[in-house]
Protein backbone atom coordinates (compact mmCIF):
# COMPACT_ATOMS: atom_id res chain seq x y z
CA UNK A 1 0.00 0.00 0.00
CA UNK A 2 1.68 3.69 -1.25
CA UNK A 3 1.28 6.32 1.49
CA UNK A 4 0.92 8.81 0.13
CA UNK A 5 -2.43 11.05 0.12
CA UNK A 6 -1.83 13.44 -2.52
CA UNK A 7 -4.74 11.68 -4.73
CA UNK A 8 -8.52 11.57 -4.75
CA UNK A 9 -10.14 7.90 -3.92
CA UNK A 10 -13.28 5.99 -3.88
CA UNK A 11 -15.36 3.37 -2.66
CA UNK A 12 -18.57 1.61 -1.54
CA UNK A 13 -18.84 2.11 2.01
CA UNK A 14 -21.81 -0.29 2.71
CA UNK A 15 -22.29 -3.75 1.99
CA UNK A 16 -23.83 -4.59 -1.61
CA UNK A 17 -26.57 -7.01 -1.30
CA UNK A 18 -28.29 -8.16 -4.28
CA UNK A 19 -32.27 -7.39 -4.41
CA UNK A 20 -31.91 -6.74 -0.28
CA UNK A 21 -30.08 -3.78 0.43
CA UNK A 22 -32.46 -0.62 0.85
CA UNK A 23 -29.18 2.00 0.60
CA UNK A 24 -25.79 1.70 -0.13
CA UNK A 25 -23.02 4.62 0.37
CA UNK A 26 -20.30 5.62 -2.21
CA UNK A 27 -17.17 7.21 -0.49
CA UNK A 28 -14.95 10.03 -2.14
CA UNK A 29 -12.06 11.29 -0.18
CA UNK A 30 -9.19 13.98 -1.37
CA UNK A 31 -8.69 16.66 -2.94
CA UNK A 32 -10.98 16.32 -6.45
CA UNK A 33 -13.70 14.62 -4.46
CA UNK A 34 -16.35 18.21 -4.23
CA UNK A 35 -15.12 18.31 -7.73
CA UNK A 36 -16.17 15.15 -8.37
CA UNK A 37 -19.55 15.50 -6.60
CA UNK A 38 -20.33 18.86 -8.74
CA UNK A 39 -19.81 17.03 -12.05
CA UNK A 40 -22.14 14.14 -11.31
CA UNK A 41 -24.60 15.48 -9.04
CA UNK A 42 -27.22 17.72 -9.78
CA UNK A 43 -29.23 19.22 -6.36
CA UNK A 44 -32.22 21.19 -8.08
CA UNK A 45 -33.48 24.40 -6.28
CA UNK A 46 -30.95 26.94 -4.19
CA UNK A 47 -29.38 24.45 -2.15
CA UNK A 48 -26.28 25.38 -0.65
CA UNK A 49 -23.03 23.18 -1.16
CA UNK A 50 -21.37 23.50 1.83
CA UNK A 51 -19.66 21.55 4.57
CA UNK A 52 -22.22 19.24 6.84
CA UNK A 53 -24.65 19.77 5.04
CA UNK A 54 -27.58 17.05 3.12
CA UNK A 55 -28.42 17.59 -0.49
CA UNK A 56 -31.14 16.15 -2.61
CA UNK A 57 -30.97 15.55 -6.19
CA UNK A 58 -30.10 13.27 -8.97
CA UNK A 59 -26.83 11.20 -9.77
CA UNK A 60 -26.45 11.52 -13.27
CA UNK A 61 -23.81 11.18 -16.69
CA UNK A 62 -21.83 14.30 -16.47
CA UNK A 63 -21.92 13.75 -20.69
CA UNK A 64 -24.99 12.61 -21.73
CA UNK A 65 -26.70 13.70 -18.51
CA UNK A 66 -28.62 9.95 -18.24
CA UNK A 67 -29.86 9.78 -14.38
CA UNK A 68 -28.73 6.55 -12.85
CA UNK A 69 -29.90 7.69 -9.37
CA UNK A 70 -32.07 9.45 -6.99
CA UNK A 71 -29.91 9.93 -4.22
CA UNK A 72 -28.88 12.05 -1.07
CA UNK A 73 -25.36 14.01 -0.98
CA UNK A 74 -23.49 14.50 2.18
CA UNK A 75 -20.78 16.93 2.30
CA UNK A 76 -18.25 16.99 4.84
CA UNK A 77 -14.76 19.36 4.31
CA UNK A 78 -11.48 19.32 5.26
CA UNK A 79 -10.34 19.03 8.45
CA UNK A 80 -13.47 18.29 9.28
CA UNK A 81 -13.89 14.58 8.20
CA UNK A 82 -13.14 11.21 8.82
CA UNK A 83 -9.92 11.36 6.85
CA UNK A 84 -9.02 15.05 7.14
CA UNK A 85 -9.76 15.66 3.50
CA UNK A 86 -12.84 16.56 1.39
CA UNK A 87 -15.13 13.86 1.34
CA UNK A 88 -18.02 13.73 -0.04
CA UNK A 89 -20.43 10.68 0.33
CA UNK A 90 -23.36 9.44 -2.09
CA UNK A 91 -26.31 7.83 -0.41
CA UNK A 92 -27.94 5.60 -3.22
CA UNK A 93 -30.48 3.12 -3.58
CA UNK A 94 -29.37 -0.67 -2.24
CA UNK A 95 -28.79 -3.40 -4.62
CA UNK A 96 -25.90 -3.62 -7.33
CA UNK A 97 -26.65 -2.32 -10.38
CA UNK A 98 -27.18 1.83 -9.19
CA UNK A 99 -24.26 1.38 -6.50
CA UNK A 100 -22.04 0.43 -9.34
CA UNK A 101 -22.81 2.89 -11.77
CA UNK A 102 -22.06 5.75 -9.32
CA UNK A 103 -19.35 4.05 -8.30
CA UNK A 104 -17.82 4.02 -12.19
CA UNK A 105 -18.71 7.43 -12.52
CA UNK A 106 -16.40 8.97 -9.46
CA UNK A 107 -13.72 6.85 -11.46
CA UNK A 108 -14.26 8.38 -14.50
CA UNK A 109 -14.42 11.85 -13.09
CA UNK A 110 -10.85 11.75 -11.37
CA UNK A 111 -11.16 9.21 -8.37
CA UNK A 112 -9.73 5.91 -8.25
CA UNK A 113 -10.53 2.89 -6.55
CA UNK A 114 -9.57 2.30 -2.54
CA UNK A 115 -7.62 -0.28 -1.14
CA UNK A 116 -8.67 -1.84 1.60
CA UNK A 117 -8.67 0.28 4.63
CA UNK A 118 -7.27 3.21 2.77
CA UNK A 119 -10.15 5.58 4.24
CA UNK A 120 -8.79 4.70 7.84
CA UNK A 121 -5.37 4.61 6.71
CA UNK A 122 -5.79 8.39 5.56
CA UNK A 123 -7.31 9.33 9.34
CA UNK A 124 -3.92 8.06 10.46
CA UNK A 125 -1.73 9.43 8.44
CA UNK A 126 -3.30 12.79 8.47
CA UNK A 127 -3.33 12.58 12.30
CA UNK A 128 -7.09 11.84 12.80
CA UNK A 129 -6.43 8.39 14.73
CA UNK A 130 -3.55 6.98 16.14
CA UNK A 131 -2.69 3.03 15.50
CA UNK A 132 -4.95 1.59 18.69
CA UNK A 133 -7.88 3.94 17.57
CA UNK A 134 -7.53 2.66 14.20
CA UNK A 135 -7.48 -0.96 14.68
CA UNK A 136 -10.68 -0.31 17.20
CA UNK A 137 -12.15 0.63 14.36
CA UNK A 138 -11.81 -2.86 12.25
CA UNK A 139 -12.84 -4.41 15.90
CA UNK A 140 -15.93 -2.72 15.83
CA UNK A 141 -17.03 -3.45 12.23
CA UNK A 142 -16.50 -7.01 13.14
CA UNK A 143 -17.01 -7.20 16.71
CA UNK A 144 -19.50 -10.49 17.20
CA UNK A 145 -21.31 -9.58 20.28
CA UNK A 146 -22.33 -6.70 22.32
CA UNK A 147 -19.23 -7.28 24.65
CA UNK A 148 -16.86 -7.53 21.54
CA UNK A 149 -18.73 -4.04 20.31
CA UNK A 150 -18.00 -2.30 23.94
CA UNK A 151 -14.20 -3.42 24.16
CA UNK A 152 -14.16 -1.87 20.21
CA UNK A 153 -15.63 1.71 21.30
CA UNK A 154 -13.28 1.70 24.38
CA UNK A 155 -10.14 1.34 22.24
CA UNK A 156 -11.65 3.65 20.16
CA UNK A 157 -12.16 6.50 22.42
CA UNK A 158 -8.26 6.14 23.19
CA UNK A 159 -8.48 4.01 26.56
CA UNK A 160 -5.94 2.24 25.53
CA UNK A 161 -3.76 4.94 23.68
CA UNK A 162 -3.79 7.12 26.76
CA UNK A 163 -1.83 4.85 29.20
CA UNK A 164 0.26 3.54 26.68
CA UNK A 165 1.76 7.16 25.48
CA UNK A 166 2.18 8.47 29.59
CA UNK A 167 4.40 5.31 29.85
CA UNK A 168 6.21 6.19 27.03
CA UNK A 169 6.30 9.45 28.29
CA UNK A 170 8.04 8.13 31.27
CA UNK A 171 10.22 6.00 29.75
CA UNK A 172 11.45 9.56 27.50
CA UNK A 173 11.88 11.06 31.02
CA UNK A 174 13.72 8.51 32.35
CA UNK A 175 16.10 8.67 29.61
CA UNK A 176 16.80 12.64 29.17
CA UNK A 177 17.43 12.32 33.35
CA UNK A 178 20.27 9.69 31.91
CA UNK A 179 21.37 11.21 28.87
CA UNK A 180 21.17 14.42 30.78
CA UNK A 181 24.01 13.04 32.95
CA UNK A 182 26.33 11.52 30.53
CA UNK A 183 26.64 14.73 28.49
CA UNK A 184 27.08 17.31 31.36
CA UNK A 185 27.85 15.46 34.15
CA UNK A 186 29.70 18.09 36.19
CA UNK A 187 27.56 20.19 36.31
CA UNK A 188 24.48 18.46 37.43
CA UNK A 189 23.79 16.56 41.02
CA UNK A 190 24.44 12.79 40.75
CA UNK A 191 21.63 10.43 39.19
CA UNK A 192 19.35 9.38 41.83
CA UNK A 193 19.51 5.71 40.91
CA UNK A 194 16.70 4.72 43.81
CA UNK A 195 14.32 7.02 42.12
CA UNK A 196 14.84 5.83 38.63
CA UNK A 197 14.45 1.99 39.65
CA UNK A 198 10.91 2.93 40.93
CA UNK A 199 9.94 4.83 37.42
CA UNK A 200 11.17 1.50 35.83
CA UNK A 201 9.51 -0.55 38.00
CA UNK A 202 6.29 0.88 38.05
CA UNK A 203 6.56 1.07 34.14
CA UNK A 204 7.53 -2.73 34.10
CA UNK A 205 4.20 -3.43 36.30
CA UNK A 206 2.31 -1.54 34.25
CA UNK A 207 3.29 -2.83 30.99
CA UNK A 208 2.22 -6.42 32.71
CA UNK A 209 -1.13 -5.37 33.66
CA UNK A 210 -2.13 -4.47 30.14
CA UNK A 211 -0.41 -7.46 28.58
CA UNK A 212 -2.80 -9.72 30.99
CA UNK A 213 -5.61 -8.53 28.55
CA UNK A 214 -4.31 -10.45 25.65
CA UNK A 215 -6.17 -13.45 26.45
CA UNK A 216 -9.39 -11.69 27.23
CA UNK A 217 -9.54 -9.63 24.20
CA UNK A 218 -8.77 -12.64 21.92
CA UNK A 219 -11.25 -14.72 23.38
CA UNK A 220 -13.57 -11.57 22.63
CA UNK A 221 -12.60 -10.98 19.52
CA UNK A 222 -12.18 -14.15 17.94
CA UNK A 223 -14.85 -16.21 19.98
CA UNK A 224 -14.66 -19.94 21.80
CA UNK A 225 -14.89 -22.78 18.92
CA UNK A 226 -16.64 -25.60 20.87
CA UNK A 227 -17.04 -28.59 18.94
CA UNK A 228 -20.05 -31.65 19.75
CA UNK A 229 -18.61 -34.80 19.49
CA UNK A 230 -19.95 -38.02 20.68
CA UNK A 231 -21.22 -41.54 19.30
CA UNK A 232 -24.02 -41.97 16.71
CA UNK A 233 -27.14 -41.24 17.96
CA UNK A 234 -26.84 -39.97 21.66
CA UNK A 235 -28.45 -36.57 20.32
CA UNK A 236 -25.57 -33.94 19.69
CA UNK A 237 -28.07 -32.79 16.87
CA UNK A 238 -30.80 -32.32 19.01
CA UNK A 239 -28.45 -30.46 21.65
CA UNK A 240 -27.47 -28.15 18.73
CA UNK A 241 -30.91 -27.41 17.80
CA UNK A 242 -32.02 -27.08 21.40
CA UNK A 243 -29.06 -25.09 22.37
CA UNK A 244 -28.87 -22.51 18.99
CA UNK A 245 -32.93 -22.54 18.84
CA UNK A 246 -33.37 -23.35 15.26
CA UNK A 247 -33.60 -26.75 13.31
CA UNK A 248 -29.60 -26.45 12.07
CA UNK A 249 -29.16 -29.75 12.37
CA UNK A 250 -31.61 -32.76 10.97
CA UNK A 251 -32.54 -35.24 13.52
CA UNK A 252 -33.81 -39.03 13.57
CA UNK A 253 -33.31 -41.98 15.24
CA UNK A 254 -31.41 -43.34 12.18
CA UNK A 255 -27.46 -43.14 13.46
CA UNK A 256 -25.05 -41.84 11.05
CA UNK A 257 -27.19 -39.15 9.91
CA UNK A 258 -24.91 -36.51 10.45
CA UNK A 259 -22.35 -36.71 7.70
CA UNK A 260 -20.37 -33.32 7.96
CA UNK A 261 -19.45 -30.86 10.47
CA UNK A 262 -22.90 -28.14 11.15
CA UNK A 263 -21.89 -24.98 12.37
CA UNK A 264 -23.96 -22.32 14.21
CA UNK A 265 -22.89 -19.40 15.77
CA UNK A 266 -24.12 -17.91 19.30
CA UNK A 267 -23.58 -15.82 21.63
CA UNK A 268 -22.64 -16.81 25.62
CA UNK A 269 -22.27 -14.25 28.67
CA UNK A 270 -20.60 -11.70 25.88
CA UNK A 271 -18.61 -14.37 24.54
CA UNK A 272 -18.65 -15.32 20.93
CA UNK A 273 -19.06 -18.95 20.25
CA UNK A 274 -19.03 -21.21 17.20
CA UNK A 275 -20.53 -24.23 17.76
CA UNK A 276 -19.80 -27.59 15.54
CA UNK A 277 -21.76 -30.70 15.59
CA UNK A 278 -19.93 -33.71 13.96
CA UNK A 279 -20.73 -36.57 12.73
CA UNK A 280 -21.18 -39.71 15.31
CA UNK A 281 -17.56 -41.27 15.92
CA UNK A 282 -17.60 -44.93 14.99
CA UNK A 283 -16.08 -47.27 12.60
CA UNK A 284 -18.25 -48.08 9.29
CA UNK A 285 -17.78 -49.37 5.97
CA UNK A 286 -19.65 -46.34 4.49
CA UNK A 287 -17.01 -43.85 2.56
CA UNK A 288 -19.01 -41.02 3.06
CA UNK A 289 -19.49 -41.26 6.69
CA UNK A 290 -15.84 -42.54 7.29
CA UNK A 291 -15.53 -38.85 5.64
CA UNK A 292 -17.27 -37.42 8.07
CA UNK A 293 -15.75 -39.17 11.19
CA UNK A 294 -12.63 -37.66 9.91
CA UNK A 295 -13.76 -34.28 9.99
CA UNK A 296 -15.11 -34.94 13.47
CA UNK A 297 -12.01 -35.90 14.80
CA UNK A 298 -9.83 -33.01 13.26
CA UNK A 299 -12.43 -30.76 14.37
CA UNK A 300 -12.01 -32.07 17.82
CA UNK A 301 -8.42 -32.01 17.68
CA UNK A 302 -8.37 -27.98 17.20
CA UNK A 303 -11.64 -27.22 19.46
CA UNK A 304 -11.16 -24.77 22.20
CA UNK A 305 -13.90 -26.70 23.88
CA UNK A 306 -15.07 -30.38 23.47
CA UNK A 307 -18.71 -31.49 24.38
CA UNK A 308 -18.34 -34.85 25.23
CA UNK A 309 -22.10 -36.38 24.60
CA UNK A 310 -23.06 -39.55 25.63
CA UNK A 311 -26.47 -41.48 25.89
CA UNK A 312 -27.89 -41.27 30.06
CA UNK A 313 -29.79 -44.58 28.52
CA UNK A 314 -26.51 -46.69 27.71
CA UNK A 315 -24.08 -44.84 30.57
CA UNK A 316 -20.64 -44.57 29.78
CA UNK A 317 -19.86 -46.89 27.17
CA UNK A 318 -15.82 -48.53 25.47
CA UNK A 319 -17.09 -46.51 22.62
CA UNK A 320 -17.49 -43.34 25.18
CA UNK A 321 -14.14 -43.98 26.40
CA UNK A 322 -12.31 -44.48 23.15
CA UNK A 323 -13.67 -40.77 21.93
CA UNK A 324 -12.47 -39.90 25.21
CA UNK A 325 -8.99 -41.32 25.35
CA UNK A 326 -8.60 -39.44 21.70
CA UNK A 327 -9.97 -36.01 22.71
CA UNK A 328 -8.66 -35.69 26.56
CA UNK A 329 -6.00 -33.35 25.58
CA UNK A 330 -8.68 -30.56 24.95
CA UNK A 331 -10.66 -28.92 27.53
CA UNK A 332 -13.27 -31.55 27.58
CA UNK A 333 -17.01 -31.27 29.67
CA UNK A 334 -19.18 -34.53 29.42
CA UNK A 335 -22.81 -33.93 28.59
CA UNK A 336 -25.29 -36.44 29.75
CA UNK A 337 -27.90 -36.50 26.97
CA UNK A 338 -31.42 -38.02 27.18
CA UNK A 339 -31.61 -37.84 30.89
CA UNK A 340 -35.38 -37.36 30.67
CA UNK A 341 -35.49 -41.50 29.84
CA UNK A 342 -34.28 -41.95 33.12
CA UNK A 343 -35.40 -41.84 36.30
CA UNK A 344 -33.39 -39.38 39.32
CA UNK A 345 -32.19 -43.09 41.00
CA UNK A 346 -30.71 -44.01 37.68
CA UNK A 347 -28.86 -40.24 37.17
CA UNK A 348 -27.25 -40.63 40.34
CA UNK A 349 -25.87 -43.92 39.75
CA UNK A 350 -24.55 -42.75 36.72
CA UNK A 351 -23.28 -39.67 37.59
CA UNK A 352 -21.61 -41.64 40.65
CA UNK A 353 -19.68 -44.23 38.29
CA UNK A 354 -18.33 -41.59 35.73
CA UNK A 355 -15.61 -40.15 36.84
CA UNK A 356 -14.14 -38.81 33.77
CA UNK A 357 -13.83 -35.65 32.79
CA UNK A 358 -14.35 -33.74 35.72
CA UNK A 359 -16.70 -31.26 34.18
CA UNK A 360 -20.19 -32.90 33.50
CA UNK A 361 -23.76 -31.72 33.40
CA UNK A 362 -27.21 -33.56 32.84
CA UNK A 363 -29.39 -32.66 29.71
CA UNK A 364 -32.39 -33.79 27.74
CA UNK A 365 -32.13 -31.99 24.28
CA UNK A 366 -35.13 -33.29 23.10
CA UNK A 367 -36.96 -31.61 25.56
CA UNK A 368 -34.85 -28.23 25.71
CA UNK A 369 -33.78 -29.06 29.06
CA UNK A 370 -29.77 -28.26 30.59
CA UNK A 371 -29.01 -25.48 28.19
CA UNK A 372 -28.53 -23.04 31.01
CA UNK A 373 -26.49 -25.20 32.72
CA UNK A 374 -24.32 -25.99 29.65
CA UNK A 375 -23.49 -22.05 29.20
CA UNK A 376 -22.86 -22.10 32.72
CA UNK A 377 -20.25 -24.86 32.16
CA UNK A 378 -18.98 -23.97 29.43
CA UNK A 379 -18.44 -19.85 31.21
CA UNK A 380 -16.70 -21.81 34.18
CA UNK A 381 -14.09 -23.96 31.77
CA UNK A 382 -13.73 -20.24 30.05
CA UNK A 383 -12.61 -18.37 34.14
CA UNK A 384 -10.67 -21.56 34.93
CA UNK A 385 -8.38 -20.77 31.44
CA UNK A 386 -8.22 -17.36 33.17
CA UNK A 387 -9.73 -16.04 30.07
CA UNK A 388 -12.69 -13.88 31.83
CA UNK A 389 -14.38 -11.99 29.50
CA UNK A 390 -16.82 -10.37 31.48
CA UNK A 391 -16.30 -6.11 32.75
CA UNK A 392 -13.61 -5.92 30.13
CA UNK A 393 -12.54 -2.13 29.46
CA UNK A 394 -9.83 -3.23 27.23
CA UNK A 395 -7.81 -5.48 26.07
CA UNK A 396 -5.03 -5.57 22.96
CA UNK A 397 -4.87 -7.60 20.34
CA UNK A 398 -1.46 -9.74 19.15
CA UNK A 399 0.19 -7.25 17.11
CA UNK A 400 -0.28 -4.71 20.36
CA UNK A 401 0.79 -7.93 22.95
CA UNK A 402 4.02 -8.65 20.47
CA UNK A 403 5.06 -5.06 21.13
CA UNK A 404 4.49 -4.77 24.81
CA UNK A 405 6.43 -8.36 25.13
CA UNK A 406 9.24 -6.64 23.56
CA UNK A 407 8.89 -3.52 26.25
CA UNK A 408 9.06 -5.55 28.70
CA UNK A 409 11.93 -7.45 28.20
CA UNK A 410 13.87 -4.04 27.84
CA UNK A 411 12.66 -2.86 30.69
CA UNK A 412 13.72 -5.78 32.44
CA UNK A 413 17.22 -5.77 30.87
CA UNK A 414 17.57 -2.18 31.42
CA UNK A 415 16.79 -4.03 35.30
CA UNK A 416 19.86 -5.98 34.86
CA UNK A 417 22.00 -3.54 34.01
CA UNK A 418 21.19 -1.12 36.95
CA UNK A 419 21.58 -4.12 38.94
CA UNK A 420 25.21 -4.80 37.90
CA UNK A 421 25.99 -1.86 38.66
CA UNK A 422 26.75 -1.13 34.32
CA UNK A 423 27.98 2.76 32.63
CA UNK A 424 24.85 4.88 32.05
CA UNK A 425 25.49 4.24 28.33
CA UNK A 426 24.24 0.83 28.94
CA UNK A 427 21.22 1.72 31.05
CA UNK A 428 19.84 3.94 27.60
CA UNK A 429 20.04 0.82 25.23
CA UNK A 430 17.32 -1.10 26.11
CA UNK A 431 15.55 2.12 27.80
CA UNK A 432 15.63 3.34 24.02
CA UNK A 433 14.60 -0.31 23.03
CA UNK A 434 10.83 0.12 25.47
CA UNK A 435 10.25 3.39 24.28
CA UNK A 436 10.26 2.07 20.60
CA UNK A 437 8.05 -0.81 21.45
CA UNK A 438 5.67 1.47 23.20
CA UNK A 439 5.96 4.32 20.25
CA UNK A 440 4.90 1.11 17.71
CA UNK A 441 1.91 0.64 19.45
CA UNK A 442 0.41 3.62 19.01
CA UNK A 443 2.12 4.57 15.66
CA UNK A 444 4.80 7.13 16.84
CA UNK A 445 7.22 4.29 15.59
CA UNK A 446 5.98 2.27 12.92
CA UNK A 447 7.13 1.01 9.75
CA UNK A 448 4.78 1.05 6.28
CA UNK A 449 5.36 -2.90 6.16
CA UNK A 450 3.35 -2.87 9.69
CA UNK A 451 1.17 -0.45 8.19
CA UNK A 452 0.26 -2.97 5.09
CA UNK A 453 -0.10 -5.77 7.44
CA UNK A 454 -3.26 -3.87 9.83
CA UNK A 455 -4.94 -2.03 7.27
CA UNK A 456 -4.84 -4.75 4.28
CA UNK A 457 -7.54 -6.50 7.30
CA UNK A 458 -9.51 -3.85 6.98
CA UNK A 459 -12.83 -3.80 4.55
CA UNK A 460 -12.71 -1.73 1.10
CA UNK A 461 -14.60 1.60 1.68
CA UNK A 462 -13.52 2.02 5.96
Amino acid sequence: MTLGTGDTIAAIATAVVPQQGSVSIVRVSGAVAMAIAKAIFHAPGSQVWESHRILYGYIRHPQTKQVVDEALLLIMKAPRSYTREDVVEFHCHGGIAAVQQVLQLCIAAGARLAQAGEFTLRAFLNGRLDLTQAESIADLVGAKSKQAAQMALAGLQGKLAKPIRQLRATCLDILAEIEARIDFEEDLPPLDEAAIKGQIGQVLAEVEGILATAGQGELLRTGLKVAIVGRPNVGKSSLLNAWSKCERAIVTDLPGTTRDVVESQLVVGGIPVQVLDTAGMRETADVVEQIGVMRSRNVASAADLVLLTIDAQAGWTKDDQEIYERIQHRPVILVINKTDLIDETQKQILQSKICIPKSKIFTAAACNQGIDALEKAILAAVQTGNLQAADLDVAINQRQAAALTRARTSLQQVQTTVANQLPLDFWTIDLRGAIQALGEITGEEVTESVLDRIFSRFCIGK
